[in-house]
């Protein structure tokens, strides 16, 4: 057999068993007693490890909020470390239940790879690090230059476009994840590092030299990045979705983990009443397969989604990253939840 032909077996068998078992996610969740969320190898404000092997950051507490929503528990969930190669092959797979790790919403990636991108926590965009002493003020002034960049992602396929559409020439210098591409570049082995700005801010805020450091002012695309699921389980791609557009509507409506309880017992919105699972309210989060109070005990867990922003990646944070594009609507932003109704 062709190895050509031999691979498509392979994709096509893997696709349909992670079809199988995506067909009652919840269930095996609930059965298993603990959610898997494949996270990021490493990246700071987002999904780390402490050096006790605790994971904290942005996309570690929508984990978090989803095993509380779950079993009323945050603590139970396991992080699976994966790379931009291997993150989408483990969530086909069913070795994880759903990936939350900076990954971008395509057409390809809902089409060929059979995933669902249900809902944007990060609306983010490509740029360039350099360091001060390169002398660079512009991503267009790197023609001829090394660029450190993740395989299998967007990042490298944006680079190409961006040098192409600019008449310059790059030499790429391949990296697994996040980490080894700082270490590479801090190392010297590439004049820019690229990847989503958000990245960018992270990665710079760990360096003993951030100051040395800048992020180049152009954004080159447009990254859209999210809770990722299976094809094939509806229901569960439901779950996510809603316990992310909780916490959205929890800032909305100034609810926060300090006050959840006292609002579920006080308020007349009765929006605030069905999300929070009021009785006499109706049992809306039931639909789903959750407790009433799941997503009370999701925003008691982790707090709404400006809380979230504002602890692990805002402005009072070592990444210090405005909200921009993910502030409220109300505010400017993009962030919107649909109706919980």
């Amino acid at each position: 057999m062709k190895k050509s032909v031999f691979l498509g077996v392979v994709a096509a068998t893997m696709t349909v068993a992670g079809a199988a078992s995506a067909q009652a996610t919840l269930e095996a969740v609930k059965a298993r007693g603990e959610l898997i969320c494949g996270s990021n190898t490493g990246l700071t404000g987002f999904g780390a490890p402490d050096a006790s092997g605790n994971w904290t950051g942005f996309d570690v507490d929508l984990c978090r909020a989803l095993a509380a929503a779950i079993f009323g528990d945050a603590t139970k969930v396991k992080f699976v470390p994966t790379t931009g190669e291997t993150r989408f092959t483990a969530l086909q797979s069913g070795e994880v239940d759903l990936l939350v790790r900076n990954s971008t919403w395509t057409a390809t990636r809902d089409s060929e790879l059979a995933l669902d991108f249900v809902a944007v926590n990060y609306y983010d965009g490509q740029g360039f690090m350099v360091k001060k002493d390169l002398g660079v003020s512009s991503a267009k002034e790197l023609d001829g230059a090394t660029v450190c960049i993740q395989t299998g992602t967007t990042t490298e396929l944006n680079l190409a476009d961006f040098f192409k559409q600019n008449n310059i020439s790059y030499q790429p210098v391949t990296v697994a994840d996040d980490s080894e591409a700082q270490r590479q570049y801090l190392a010297g082995a590439c004049d820019a590092y690229t990847t989503d700005a958000s990245g960018l801010a992270a990665s710079r805020a760990t360096m003993p030299d951030a100051e040395n450091h800048v992020i180049l002012p152009e954004i080159i695309s447009k990254e859209p990045l999210g809770p990722v699921v299976r094809h094939g389980d509806n229901n569960w791609g439901d779950v996510v979705r809603w316990t992310y557009y909780a916490l959205l509507i929890a800032e909305e409506k100034g609810i926060t983990k300090a006050n959840v309880a006292e609002v579920a017992t006080s308020t007349a919105d009765e929006e605030v009443k069905r999300l929070l699972g009021v009785e006499g309210a109706g049992d809306l989060p039931t639909k789903f397969g959750l407790s009433n109070d799941a997503f009370k005990n999701a925003i008691a867990a982790v707090g709404n989604y400006g809380e979230i922003f504002a602890a692990n990646i805002g402005e009072g944070t070592s990444i210090n990253l405005a909200r921009g594009l993910n502030a409220l609507w109300t505010q400017g932003g993009l962030q919107y939840a649909p109706p919980f109704r």
